[in-house]
Order: C-alpha cells, then sequence, then structure tokens
C-alpha cells in the first residue's frame, strides 16, 4: 500500500498517542508467569504486541478481551507447556529477546523464528549472558532462529551490560527470576526501566552506575496494569508539531518515562517548543505520564552525543527529520545501534532524505545533517520499516508537491492509527 503526503498549513487539535508497545510487552509476559488472573488495559493490537500474545498462547497462556482490556490467566513460574511448533515472532526483536530469557530458564525444548527482517537481527548479545548462566542456547550464525534445549533453573549471575539494552536487561532478569540465587545486572548506561518498575526490582545507582538485583522466587504477583501512551509514536508529532508552521498540538497521556525521552532533551536544548501538563504517576508500575504540548518553533541545530542514545534509540529518524528543517549543522553520534533494527536505519534514513533534498553525512556510527533545508515530494520507499514509513510522512508535510511512502502498511507494526492520526490534525 503506498499513502500521498502534501504540505499542510497546520498540525493542531487533540491526539491520544497508541498504548506503549514496549511496557506492553513486558505486561503479557509478567502476566503469563503470575500467579492468578492478570488485567491488561489499553493493550495495543499492534502486529509486535499480537506476535507476543500469539507466542504465548503456544506456550499454553490464555487470555481473552474484555472490551480494550486483555485478560490474562497466569501459568505460574514453573506453568508453561512445550509448544508443539516453533513460536513465530514475526518482526518482533522485543517478542524474541525476552522469551530468549524466559525461555532459558524451562525444562522443554523450543524454538524462536520470525519473519525475514527479524532473523537479519543480532541475537548473540542475548543468547551470551544466558550461556553463562547455564543456557543451551543454538543460534545461526549469530542471528534467530534461536533454538533453545530446556535445562531447567539457570545459575545466577553478575552482568554488566556492553550495550545499553533494556531488552538484554529483561531476558537476564525473566531467568533470574528462577535462578539458583541472586543475579545482578550492572548498568553503565541506563536503559529502559519499565522490567524493574513492574517487578518491584531493587536498584542502586552509585558513580553514575545503575545495578538492578534479581532474586529467586516461587512466584510473580497477577497484577492489573494500564498501559500508558506510547512515547515513541508520539515523537512523530511532537516533530512535526514543531517544524510546520502555525501548529498547536497537544497529545494526551503519553508516558514520560526520563530513561525514553532523550528527544524532548534534544528538541528543547535547539529552542523547541513543549510543555509537558496535567503530570501524574499512573497504577501500580508508578509511570509517569502526561500530557504534551507542542507549538512551532524555529529550531537551532540538533545535538546527539553516545550517551543520550539509549533514551532515544528508536526516535533518531524522526530526530534526523527536525535536523534538516534546524538551523545549522546537526551532529549524531553512537548510533550504530541502528543499523541492527528493521532496516539499517542509519542507511535507510540518510537515502530517504537524501532524496527528498536532504543534506545529510553518515558514517558506521553517525550522522551529520545540514539545515535548513528545503525538501522536495518524490516517492520515498519505506524498506519495511515502521519508523522510516512515518518519519518521512512527517518530512512530506514541509515538502513542495507530493511525496509518497510506498510500503506505508509497515505503520502498522507500532502504530496501527498513524494515517488516521495525521489527517485528523493535518490542515491542509
Amino acid at each position: 500500500m503506498n499513502r500521498v503526503i502534501r504540505p499542510v498549513k497546520s498540525l493542531s487539535g487533540l491526539l491520544r498517542a497508541p498504548p506503549d508497545k514496549s511496557i506492553a510487552h513486558r505486561a503479557a509476559i509478567f502476566a503469563a508467569i503470575a500467579t492468578g488472573v492478570s488485567r491488561i488495559a489499553g493493550y495495543p493490537r499492534g502486529a509486535d504486541t499480537m506476535s507476543t500474545i500469539q507466542c504465548l498462547s503456544q506456550l499454553g497462556v490464555e487470555s481473552y478481551w474484555d472490551f480494550d482490556t486483555l485478560v490474562v490467566v497466569g501459568r505460574g513460574l514453573s506453568g508453561l507447556k512445550k509448544p508443539d511448533r516453533p513460536l513465530n515472532c514475526g518482526n518482533s526483536g522485543t517478542t524474541m529477546r525476552l522469551l530468549c530469557g524466559l525461555l532459558s530458564a524451562q525444562t522443554f525444548d523450543s524454538q524462536l523464528t520470525g519473519d525475514d527482517s527479524l532473523l537479519r537481527r543480532p541475537m548473540e548479545r542475548v543468547a551470551g549472558p544466558l550461556r553463562t548462566m547455564g543456557a543451551s542456547i543454538l543460534l545461526a550464525n549469530g542471528r534467530g532462529p534461536i533454538r533453545i534445549k530446556g535445562n531447567g533453573p539457570l545459575s545466577s549471575i553478575t552482568h554488566t551490560l556492553a550495550v545499553p539494552s533494556a531488552q538484554v536487561k529483561t531476558a537476564i532478569i525473566l531467568a533470574a527470576l528462577t535462578a539458583s540465587g541472586p543475579s545482578t545486572i550492572v548498568e553503565p548506561s541506563p536503559s529502559r526501566d519499565h522490567s524493574e518498575r513492574m517487578l518491584g526490582l531493587s536498584t542502586g545507582v552509585e558513580s553514575g552506575i545503575r545495578t538492578i538485583t534479581v532474586l529467586p522466587r516461587n512466584h510473580v504477583a497477577s497484577s492489573e496494569f494500564r498501559i500508558p501512551g506510547d512515547f515513541s509514536s508520539a515523537a512523530f508529532f511532537i516533530v512535526g508539531a514543531s517544524i510546520v508552521r502555525n501548529a498547536d498540538l497537544t497529545i494526551s497521556s503519553v508516558g514520560v518515562n526520563p530513561t525514553r525521552t532523550g528527544l524532548l532533551e534534544v528538541l528543547e536544548n535547539a529552542g523547541a517548543n513543549i510543555q509537558l501538563l496535567n503530570t501524574s504517576e499512573q497504577g501500580v508500575m508508578a509511570e509517569p505520564i502526561a500530557d504534551i504540548r507542542i507549538r512551532s518553533s524555529d529550531l537551532s541545530s540538533l545535538l546527539v552525543l553516545p550517551h543520550m542514545v539509549p533514551g532515544l534509540v528508536d526516535e533518531v529518524p524522526i530526530l534526523a527529520v527536525a535536523a534538516t528543517q534546524a538551523d545549522g549543522e546537526s551532529v549524531f553520534s553512537g548510533i550504530g545501534e541502528l543499523r541492527a533494527k528493521e532496516s539499517d536505519r542509519i542507511e535507510t534514513t540518510t537515502q530517504s532524505l537524501v532524496r527528498l533534498g536532504g543534506i545529510l553525512s553518515a558514517d558506521r556510527d553517525s550522522m551529520t545533517i545540514r539545515g535548513v533545508t528545503k525538501l522536495n515530494g518524490c516517492p520515498i520507499e519505506s524498506s519495511g520499516d515502521h519508523r522510516v514509513a512515518m518519519a518521512m510522512a512527517i518530512a512530506g508535510l514541509v515538502a513542495d508537491g507530493e511525496t509518497t511512502i510506498l510500503g506505508s502498511e509497515s505503520a502498522s507494526v507500532s502504530y496501527p492509527g498513524f494515517w488516521d492520526d495525521l489527517d485528523s490534525v493535518s490542515a491542509a
């Protein structure tokens, strides 16, 4: 499917971001191994999060819908059943990596697979520490499919994350819940902390180094979760309202966990006009939420440094769009992790913006972007990457002529209502 984007005069009104899929994946998996029934209000029905539900179903986990609430009947830490076929994670790296940790501690064999894009993504970073705990994991040249031999509960571990990764961290946490003793995860740079919040894990910070302690337990308590709005999805409209003239847009009930909102720091340092309103904490997870109001602004150059990347890694493509409309030379460094996403996001973002008339250069680990640049609409290939498709749609709002997003259906992976929401706040 293709989508034609035309320049707009403003972005205005009120939006509600779709539910946060990072939190949703974790809520579903923790509910599956809980004792009792959990309710997950606002569970998103995008392709990625539904892959997690389908895999859990194959593991014997019953779930059903009560309007917009997903009800999950937990099987306990030792109650999962052996799947009768490979677990298909679709395009979801989060599903594959988190389930790798969970399944490594089971007594049955299992296999995780996915689509061609997922099977190109590196998995050694999660398999390595799990093997140190005693897991038996076989990869295909460092990638999926992942074959796991069930050895039962694993040994405890003290592991320092070489690369900040909430997915690797959560995989270790899941394996450590039934390990032989306490496990410690050391984070030289912080990553998303949703798992720690959900499980109430003990954390500490000393000299900037964060540690998470996981004690083995007999059970995980069932809970009632409410999924906040996804900041990574809101980011497209935050940037859109910053660069489109005469914009005044509010996005309600967005999760503003400080491990996720690096984009706000970058944009505010560049002069963006952004306000957080009605801040509060939501539910048992104590996840901070807020309404975000964004108005048009004249941006100066953007600066992304390596230590900032874990807090904005999914937002680099849309920040690159902002940089084309910012005065001066913007520099993004330490972003090599993007080459192992649904596409090589450094390459696809650079190629797409150059086609639109942007002035960019990139190497293995960085991008340099010169602005302000007048963009010109043209066909843009999404490369099957939802974040590239949506980022280039926002670029099309400030480009002359028509911008056609080829393969626009990829947006449904994380934001099924993106195109409708874009139409609802756009003034031609």
